[in-house]
């Protein structure tokens, strides 16, 4: 194994998914990559007050700021990335902003016409907790919001819907270290892109942000041949966990929970319908995000919730 340490630089930066931006780095399958990133806008400099304007990496902003892309050497479309997160060291502050947009959603909620709230946090590394300017404190939970791949199609594709294929900004709070994320090839080489590090957040990320702070991110990058079920899932230590996605939140829920039950198929030998009613028991279903434009759906199985003879 050999590791490869990738920094945060405006030369591996990218605001894009594009499988036609040249890698940054080639790795092999097996490697291990430590990753800088900086937070989602790209800011380069602390801010000493809530919201304020500091400089971005990139001045126009279209997207998230991410490190990558990574090539992994041999890997062509039907392949699936096994990303293995190993440990997530945050930056010493964060941020969070709700209420940006003047929306249906804000309105839903008696918002209309007021200003974003700003929440300012001092990170604690060692204590691993979170400070905002009130004094209230968090427990810290770090993790990538965005892990994934391009489109197969040519040209360059938002950072902010998360894709059925490839992934990309998930914002799954499960996927802290120890958790194995599998992720399907789309392009040759994969074409690997990290960022959006989120120090806490709820499921749902309901305001619209996390803590959102930069990252350094260490993982273990494999290949298989043969993943369990199709599409993105995850192998917590605590959990099985498959995916929906859509702008429609049923057929989130429907492509999570069908893909847990190809999962229970599989590993019970049951029939599908069986599988259904098993999973009346011992599937949660959670909302992963809604800030996103794409309903992020995820199903969870518990690795000991099923027990056998």
């Amino acid at each position: 194994m050999t590791t490869h340490h990738l920094p945060a630089e405006e030369s591996t930066a990218t605001q894009v998914l594009s499988r036609d931006t040249p890698p940054v780095l080639r790795i092999a399958p097996g490697d291990r990559l430590v990753v800088g990133s900086l937070d989602a806008w790209g800011h380069l400099e602390r801010q000493e007050s809530p919201g304020a304007v500091t400089p971005y990496r990139f001045p126009d902003r279209r997207g998230h700021a991410l490190t990558g892309p990574v090539e992994v050497a041999g890997t062509v479309p039907g392949d699936v990335l096994a990303l293995r997160f190993e440990r997530f060291e945050t930056a010493d502050w964060g941020w969070t902003a709700a209420g940006r947009r003047d929306d249906a959603f804000t309105s839903s909620l008696g918002l209309a016409g007021t200003d974003p709230a700003w929440l300012l946090w001092d990170l604690d590394r060692d204590a691993m907790t979170g400070t905002n300017q009130y004094g209230q404190s968090v427990r810290l939970a770090p993790f990538l919001g965005v892990v994934g791949l391009p489109p197969a199609e040519h040209g360059e594709h938002s950072t902010t819907p998360p894709r059925a294929a490839g992934g990309g900004n998930i914002d799954c709070r499960e996927l802290t270290a120890g958790a194995t994320l599998f992720l399907p090839v789309t392009v040759p080489g994969a074409l690997l892109h990290l960022g959006d590090g989120h120090a806490a957040q709820g499921d749902g990320e309901v305001g619209g942000t996390a803590i959102e702070c930069g990252m350094t991110t260490t993982l273990t990058v494999d290949v298989l041949r043969d993943a369990p079920v199709e599409g993105v899932h995850a192998i917590t230590p605590t959990s099985r966990i498959t995916f929906g996605f859509d702008a429609d939140l049923n057929r989130a829920t429907a492509e999570a929970l069908g893909a847990m039950l190809t999962w229970l198929q599989r590993l019970y030998g049951l029939e599908r319908k069986t599988a259904l009613a098993l999973a009346s028991s011992v599937v949660d279903l959670r909302v992963t995000q809604i800030a996103n434009r794409t309903w992020g759906v995820h199903a969870v199985l518990g690795i000991d919730a099923v027990r056998t003879p």
